[in-house]
């Protein structure tokens, strides 16, 4: 898999066809290239970040006002997380609009589903890291929106066993943020670019 997956991305051969930009506006590779800017950010982020109550928001302005760069990392972080998300959902959309879901793509089309959740639900556990007034509501705002759907009193048991803003909560999605979830999206990915190499993609390679 990961063989196919350096093939995808640096493939011997190519058609001359397979270079049209206006036919996948390379959604997916400029995806990826956020993703990974988001993992060695927010890896750079890691070394001053506390995850505790009443060291998370501290440890946020220390890094603003203290570390040299750190403002421009941190709003780095925050702003490439609405980029992936935007481009994920852009991607999905072209995907729709050309047909690339229809057999024999339906797996690939699934996969693609599940990272746009994914996606989706890394930038929410990330939001409550910074544990200021306007992280703590809008999970309290996701977690009851959590509660309308079937089992979700379940999974917010899970997610926030203190309620939101508690140290328990914080620290599951501190670890959701940082492991968890970046790791099933790399995975997914993985999986993804090797189906799309394994199908010879829309517009096949030589």
């Amino acid at each position: 898999m990961f063989k196919d997956f350096l093939k995808h991305l640096f493939p011997r051969v190519v058609l001359k066809s397979n270079l049209r930009f206006s036919y996948t506006f390379c959604l997916g590779g400029l995806a990826f290239t956020t993703f990974i800017i988001l993992v060695i950010s927010g890896l750079l982020l890691s070394f001053y970040y506390r995850p505790g109550v009443n060291e998370a928001y501290s440890s946020i302005l220390f890094m603003e006002e203290s570390v040299y760069g750190g403002k421009y990392l941190r709003n780095l972080h925050r702003n490439s997380s609405h980029v992936l998300l935007i481009l994920v959902m852009l991607h999905s959309l072209r995907v729709v609009l050309t047909g690339a879901f229809a057999p024999p793509r339906q797996r690939n089309w699934v996969i693609g589903v599940c990272l746009l959740g994914l996606v989706i639900f890394e930038s929410y556990t990330g939001y409550l890291l910074p544990m200021d007034q306007l992280a703590i509501w809008a999970t309290q705002t996701g977690m009851s929106l959590l509660e309308t759907v079937p089992s979700g009193s379940y999974f917010k048991e899970i997610l926030v066993p203190d309620n939101a803003g508690g140290p328990l909560s914080l620290i599951r999605f501190y670890l959701l943020h940082i492991l968890i979830a970046p790791v099933s999206i790399l995975a997914l990915s993985f999986m993804h670019f090797y189906l799309i190499r394994k199908q010879k993609g829309l517009l096949p390679y030589l």
